[in-house]
């Protein structure tokens, strides 16, 4: 890393995620440690499940996002209980709180607990627990994201979205946002207009992931068609020249992760991630771990110093990311006022 910008530098940057799904801070501790409280029964035909360590090792051999999506899917089925959630959520904020984090806004997938008989309530109360706790703890402030699977037949996620439980969430403000995750390739954004629409009506903030395994006009369509504020990953854009004009024109955030994106084999390493090419257009972008418990425990901090390590940021780069990053939030103008003047303490006394 360049002498000025150390690990422990990056480390004290206020930071602010806002592509991290929950679900995918599950870590093969906390999954066996559920499994068992909740006699939950792991794959016995899958030798990845043998012991922690397995599974561990099995994480590290994902060759496309699909192979990922499984194993995610089937650690979720240990998550029952309000604790379990409030559990999962926490071990997140721990890990987060000493990589530097200030500010989180954190994506749940309602319709994979919903069909195994989950409450939504119960869902929302593990997971405010542990953010009020780290809140009260460790000061970070958050937000919930409510994705859809994209995956999934249309009325199934249209239908969620209307459920009288979770519009109440809306209302309430425990839910502020929207956003569309799972498998991208043959889901185009298209797909999903109605609920936007809905979404929009009510005053939600929206964002949807595009541009990961998809084309550049993935992201396309998710701004003209879907009306997104955000894009998740949207890393294809810098194959689109005019379509990157008008990102960073308009001056919407990217969410960028770098470890996810090579380990799921959508770019042979993080120096392929178009950072550079971001930057010097103008386009706003924030990094983030996504699914860091499936990502050889990489989280937020991990993420800086393997961009650090790949394109050499200056101080005045990483000022840009953490401004952007925290302009781009979608918390109140105070706590983002709160934020820069953190930033701006770190870089004097650095």
């Amino acid at each position: 890393m360049c002498q000025d910008v150390t690990r422990d530098f990056l480390r004290a940057l206020p930071k602010c995620e806002h592509h991290m799904h929950l679900e995918g801070a599950l870590t093969p501790a906390v999954l066996f440690k559920l499994a068992k409280e909740n006699n939950i029964s792991l794959p016995s035909d899958d030798p990845a499940f043998a012991s922690e360590a397995t599974l561990k090792q099995r994480y590290e051999q994902f060759n496309s996002l699909d192979d990922f999506l499984q194993y995610y899917y089937i650690g979720m089925t240990v998550l029952i209980t309000a604790s379990d959630f409030e559990a999962l959520a926490w071990d997140y904020f721990e890990h987060a709180a000493a990589d530097g984090l200030v500010h989180a806004e954190v994506f749940f997938d309602p319709q994979a607990h919903l069909s195994r008989n989950v409450s939504y309530e119960t869902i929302l109360q593990g997971f405010n627990a542990a953010r009020t706790r780290a809140q009260r703890e460790f000061g970070i402030s958050s937000e919930l994201i409510c994705c859809f699977l994209r995956h999934l037949p249309v009325p199934e996620c249209e239908a969620t979205f209307k459920l009288e439980e979770v519009q109440a969430s809306y209302k309430r403000g425990d839910v502020i946002a929207i956003g569309l995750d799972s498998s991208e390739n043959n889901f185009p954004p298209e797909l999903f207009k109605s609920i936007y629409a809905d979404a929009k009506s009510l005053g939600l903030r929206r964002t949807a992931h595009a541009g990961e395994e998809g084309p550049a006009k993935y992201v396309e369509d998710a701004l003209d068609l879907l009306e997104v504020e955000r894009i998740d990953h949207g890393i294809r854009l810098a194959e689109d020249p005019k379509l990157l004009e008008r990102v960073a024109k308009q001056g919407t955030l990217l969410t960028i992760c770098p470890i996810s994106n090579v380990l799921l084999q959508c770019l042979s390493g993080v120096a392929e991630v178009p950072i550079r090419k971001f930057l010097d257009a103008g386009v706003r972008f924030s990094i983030n771990s996504d699914d860091p418990a499936y990502f050889g425990n990489n989280y937020i901090l991990d993420n800086y110093v393997a961009v650090q390590e790949a394109f050499s940021l200056s101080r005045h780069e990483w000022r840009t990311v953490c401004e952007n990053s925290i302009r781009g939030s979608w918390c109140s103008e105070t706590r983002k006022e709160e934020m820069l003047a953190q930033l701006k303490t770190v870089l004097e006394q650095r």
